[in-house]
């Protein structure tokens, strides 16, 4: 494996990374969507999976957003009786999301962010090096 084949792999994770970044950050925005009627669901969390992809035509092996789609767990019911999307009992339906499930996501794309920006820099500096050796 050569420097451009790390470049392209860290360059593909920290990809993979920011677009979760995008998706927790919508998902956080959106904790408190309920639905305008009783009848109209409320926001419901997005979610990412990640897979290993070959390129055909270098072979280098690299992470890629494989799904996007929707957490299918139960939404969140509280008890409001004036809400204009309340049911007859005066639930609310509100977004299955969990903002400390989402900062905890959050963290570790970040943190995973980090490491290929890290890899980036480090395949950087070896290349500088190289070039300085060979003047």
């Amino acid at each position: 494996m050569g420097i451009n084949d790390s470049l392209q792999i860290a360059a593909a994770g920290m990809k993979a990374q920011s677009d979760r970044l995008h998706i927790i950050a919508e998902n956080i925005s959106n904790v408190d969507s309920t639905g305008q009627t009783p009848d109209e669901l409320p926001y419901r969390r997005k979610i990412l999976v990640f897979q290993n992809m070959v390129d055909k035509h270098t072979g280098i092996e690299s992470v890629k957003i494989s799904k996007r789609g929707y957490d299918m767990s139960e939404f969140n019911k509280k008890y409001e009786p004036t809400h204009p999307a309340a049911d007859e009992q005066g639930y609310v339906l509100y977004p299955n999301v969990t903002t400390i499930v989402e900062m905890m996501d959050m963290r570790e794309a970040r943190r995973a962010y980090e490491a290929n920006l890290g890899v980036i820099e480090v395949s950087k500096s070896m290349l500088t090096r190289t070039l300085d050796l060979l003047r």
